[in-house]
């Protein structure tokens, strides 16, 4: 099945593994890497997951279409491989990292080969730093997390309970300098007590895929007035002009010379038309 694409060891690590201590001794691939001007985004969260969890996931991860973002997880059940299905939707390349060897006789989990596949075809890649037949095990899990980690620019936690791999993930993140971002849940269910936990140690909060490009410092796409906003007054056609680039309320104000209240009442209309939202102190078109 994965024949197609043969294993073969990296002549040098990737520049942010280098970084981190305990670095990799070699790293082994299938695939195709991405260009190096990519941003690699580590999406990780519970195997268990919510109805909740997976749409969140998918919603925030299609927002990232068009945009030359990286997708890196585990291959593992639950949220790992609903964020690598939905990027190879969205157009985005995926890396997984699972936490065994890759040698067709023993990727784990054994039930995700096909997936592993899709992810080859789609133009991504398998990494592992384990020998080809090496089978998954309870240390190689933290060992796969470590790369996971350090080979992001930022992670992102979509549910998790308060002992879990996933914290490991962050953690790890965090001590290697990168940013850990998370996605709020429900107060009733505990797998929102790991993200909330980071939240609450200064995590960057993501509600959508808007506030996860500001996060990652991608300045995101504005979207033409000709193909969209045809039924805008003058006042809303000036703002929306504006909106290109996103800007603070105060800027906004500034550029147009408007007065506080007529600033208010016209962002105000153009959120209840969907156009605009406000996210981190930001006004963005949708």
């Amino acid at each position: 099945m994965l024949e197609k694409f043969p294993i073969k060891k990296l002549e040098a690590l990737p520049d942010s593994l280098r970084e981190i201590p305990s670095r990799p001794k070699q790293l082994y691939q299938r695939g195709t890497l991405p260009p190096e001007n990519s941003i690699l985004l580590a999406v990780v969260g519970a195997r268990k997951y919510s109805q909740y969890g997976k749409e969140a996931c998918q919603k925030i991860i299609k927002g990232l279409a068009g945009y030359p973002i990286v997708i890196v997880s585990g291959l593992a059940l639950g949220i790992d491989a609903i964020a690598h299905e939905e990027a190879i939707r969205a157009g985005l390349k995926t890396i997984a990292i699972p936490g065994s060897g890759l040698g067709e006789d023993v990727i784990y989990p054994r039930s995700h080969l096909g997936l592993a596949k899709r992810i080859l075809e789609s133009g991504g890649s398998l990494l592992s730093e384990l020998d080809e037949h090496t089978k998954a095990a309870e240390w190689t899990f933290p060992q796969r997390n470590r790369i996971m980690a350090g080979i992001s620019k930022a992670v992102l936690v979509i549910e998790a309970e308060k002992k879990s791999g996933t914290l490991i993930t962050s953690r790890l993140a965090t001590e290697y300098g990168r940013d850990v971002l998370a996605v709020p849940g429900s107060i009733f269910s505990s797998l929102s007590e790991g993200p909330h936990l980071l939240l609450s140690l200064g995590a960057g909060i993501i509600q959508n895929s808007s506030d996860l490009l500001q996060a990652l410092g991608i300045e995101e796409k504005g979207i033409t007035e000709e193909k969209t906003y045809t039924d805008l007054s003058t006042e809303e056609r000036s703002l929306v002009e504006l909106l290109k680039t996103p800007q603070a309320r105060d800027e906004l104000a500034d550029t147009l010379g408007w007065n506080t209240s007529t600033l208010s009442e016209t962002i105000t209309l153009l959120e209840l038309k969907g156009v605009i939202k406000e996210s981190l102190g930001k006004i963005f078109l949708v």
